[in-house]
């Protein structure tokens, strides 16, 4: 099991996080997803041979968000 911390842009209240928490957790490979709203950042715990970091930031963006670079 892998996990990533990205910081995540165009959440702007409970309902937006709590929808992209949602579709993460949704997501085939994806064991959690935890985000908090002030400071943006979005936690996900994934199996590496089902999902990778490049996918969970399709899925964000897909969503209508946006992942901030590093």
């Amino acid at each position: 099991m892998s996990a990533v911390q990205l910081t995540v842009d165009g959440m702007t209240c409970g309902g937006c996080s709590s929808r992209l928490k949602r579709v993460l957790e949704a997501a085939d490979g994806v064991t959690s997803a935890d985000i908090v709203l002030e400071t943006k950042q979005v936690s996900v715990d994934f199996e590496d041979a089902q999902i990778g970091q490049s996918g969970i930031e399709t899925i964000i963006q897909d969503a209508g968000f946006t992942v901030v670079a590093a």
